[in-house]
């Protein structure tokens, strides 16, 4: 019964050493050259969204443009940007509750926001990028935090109009209740090794 039991751990000690080899998360102030790349590529998504994003606001203050305007030129934005970048490289958003099924979170995108959810529930919003090592990539993460104006959308009193938008271009969403500082999501960036 004994070597069961110690085997039994021995097993789960070993497969625990090598998914914590296999990816590794840290936040970090000095990143490498490659994650220095990556984050370069998640201010360039972020910047061409936002600016956009707040040009529409600007025009229309109920929020119907911005939500006309990601619904039908997010993602093309995206594409362009991606297009720019090196092969191997991409960047791209994600959500613990998305709007866009084809920004659906993978495994590490998740563990990620949930570090990141579980610091603002701590009082602590999370500023620095957290970097993932495995075999075959770095990722960087960007949290995306909940400002008010990302509530006419997202929140949980959505204008009618916007409602109706999200309804016929997103009827599966998932994307709303958010309350300003909460986590809204995270940018992510992908370089290849």
């Amino acid at each position: 019964m004994k070597k069961i039991i110690l085997s039994s751990i021995l097993c789960a000690t070993l497969i625990y050493a090598s998914e914590a080899n296999a990816t590794k998360a840290t936040e970090t102030s000095t990143p490498s050259a490659t994650a220095k790349e990556a984050i370069g590529y998640i201010k360039m998504l972020g910047k061409t969204l936002k600016g956009q994003l707040k040009q529409h606001l600007q025009a229309d203050k109920s929020g119907v443009e911005a939500m006309n305007f990601c619904a039908s030129k997010a993602d093309e934005l995206t594409k362009e940007v991606n297009a720019k970048l090196p092969k191997g490289a991409k960047v791209r958003r994600t959500s613990l509750l998305t709007r866009n099924e084809a920004n659906k979170a993978d495994e590490t995108d998740l563990k990620v926001m949930e570090q990141f959810k579980k610091a603002i529930e701590a009082g602590k919003t999370p500023k620095k990028p957290v970097v993932v090592e495995t075999k075959t990539e770095t990722r960087v993460y960007k949290a995306l935090i909940t400002q008010a104006a990302c509530i006419k959308c997202h929140g949980s009193d959505i204008n009618p109009k916007i409602k109706e938008v999200i309804n016929a271009k997103y009827p599966n969403d998932k994307a709303t209740g958010f309350k300003e500082g909460s986590l809204r999501g995270v940018i992510v960036a992908e370089v290849a090794k």
